[in-house]
């Protein structure tokens, strides 16, 4: 077999392929056998039809079509190989030459991965958000906390901001009641916006037994975005009374004996998510100059297929547990089409070079995964998905995406050799040392080409 490679573009290639007949045989008594068992012939045996008798009943065209299409994929991994390519997707192959026991000729057009010069990296610098956490902070945490210890008790007395009403609902829409519009005992705190939009208003002034009527966009339910009538009635107004903070509250709500260690609690964990954020940022705000660095040509068949699969899992999955259309959100977001659409573009185009991007580092920093890391990485991702461990674990070895996630957790050590080596400030000027804060979740450039590799690798090889 001969081969060459002629390349169309910085993402795309047509491999020439030669093919002498000779190296067709197996593939010629493979489509001998496999017809042998598909078919019968009077006077013979099933399976021992002689290949004389196939080509006179059947025609040898027949024949040579079954062991070309056994034979094509084998000949072109071969030519792959040998020019050490990494395709995108599937090839579109064009038979230019089959002449019976003479040759085989084709051609196979196919994205690959752009070939990349990562530059050195080394002068890198970002400014993140500087870790302070002030008195305020502690102060709205501890108040936060106090929030949640609230008791109730009735009143007799018209509902005011912050209280507890028991409630009774009935929606309507053009005069009808809605068959799931009528919800008794719903208990509401005035001002959380948990509910629909308008009630605040409506309940505001009233006292138990009393009723109010207001107009609402349903958010959920069998009429969910048309406008209804709602009638709301107070069955019961309650106030929330807050606990006084003093060392009491503190053993009540916490570990801690007393009011102060419960603010320095609060003042140590703000400071660690603080820095947690910051980490984040700074990861974030590496790889963005990274990309700068690198000029990445981007497959233009692969970024259709990213952008699809982003609408699609965006409208199908996340919008679709949530009530909404694409419509709807784009309303909520206020959004155009138009916006919506370089959006998306945009972040499918930063996923697919955020991938290429690091997977070339990882080869150029000749960077592995052991079994230790991809098992921290798998329990991170299966806590996201909702799932145990052990059944995260067994639906990504049946569904063979290990691959898929040694590739997140080696991009993810891709980008912290990157940031290592960069210069971060904060923004009172301060070197930042990232080495405590490292160890956290999903780095963000995981995360990042992630949402890409589904699209990218799953192509890879066909």
């Amino acid at each position: 077999m001969k081969s060459a490679v002629e390349t169309l573009n910085p993402t795309r290639v047509r491999l020439t392929v030669e093919v002498p007949f000779e190296e067709l045989k197996d593939s010629l008594d493979a489509a001998y056998k496999k017809i042998n068992q598909q078919v019968t012939v009077k006077g013979f045996r099933k399976g021992k039809i002689p290949a004389r008798v196939i080509d006179q009943r059947f025609g040898r065209g027949a024949v040579l079509e079954e062991a070309v299409n056994d034979a094509l994929p084998k000949f072109y991994t071969e030519a792959v190989n040998e020019a050490e390519l990494s395709p995108l997707g599937q090839p579109e192959v064009d038979i230019t030459e089959l002449k019976d026991g003479e040759t085989l000729n084709f051609t196979a057009e196919v994205d690959i991965r752009p070939a990349l010069e990562i530059p050195d990296y080394s002068g890198i610098e970002v400014e993140v958000d500087a870790v302070e956490v002030t008195d305020e902070d502690i102060e709205k945490s501890v108040e936060q906390l106090r929030e949640r210890f609230a008791s109730t008790s009735p009143v007799e007395r018209a509902a005011e901001d912050g209280d507890v009403v028991t409630i009774d609902l009935e929606a309507k829409v053009d005069g009808e009641v809605l068959e799931d519009g009528i919800a008794n005992g719903v208990s509401y705190t005035i001002g959380s916006g948990e509910l629909l939009d308008g009630i605040d208003d409506a309940v505001k002034g009233l006292s138990a037994g009393e009723e109010a009527t207001f107009t609402s966009e349903l958010k959920g339910g069998s009429a969910a975005g048309k406008e209804a009538e709602v009638t709301v009635k107070v069955t019961q107004v309650a106030a929330r009374e807050l606990p006084e903070l003093d060392d009491e509250f503190a053993q009540l709500a916490s570990e801690f004996d007393t009011l102060e260690e419960l603010k320095a609690d609060s003042r140590k964990r703000l400071t660690n998510m603080k820095q947690f954020d910051q980490a984040t940022q700074a990861q974030e705000r590496v790889l963005e100059k990274l990309l700068e660095l690198v000029e990445v040509p981007v497959p233009e068949k692969l970024l259709e297929d990213e952008i699809n699969t982003r609408k699609h899992n965006l409208e199908h999955h996340q919008l679709a547990q949530m009530g909404l259309t694409l419509d709807k959100y784009l309303e909520i977001q206020g959004k155009t089409a138009e916006e919506f659409e370089t959006e998306t573009r945009e972040a499918a185009v930063k996923g697919i070079k955020t991938q290429f991007v690091l997977d070339e580092l990882v080869k150029k920093e000749n960077l592995n995964v052991n079994q230790e890391e991809l098992t921290e990485h798998l329990m991170r991702r299966a806590a996201s998905s909702g799932m145990s461990p052990d059944q995260f674990a067994q639906a990504v070895v049946e569904g063979g995406q290990v691959p898929l996630l040694v590739g997140e957790v080696a991009r993810g050590k891709a980008l912290a050799v990157v940031v290592e080596s960069a210069t971060v400030k904060d923004t009172n000027g301060e070197v930042v040392d990232l080495d405590d804060e490292e160890e956290t979740e999903e780095a963000p450039a995981e995360a990042e080409a992630t949402e890409a590799s589904d699209s990218a690798e799953e192509k890879t090889e066909g």
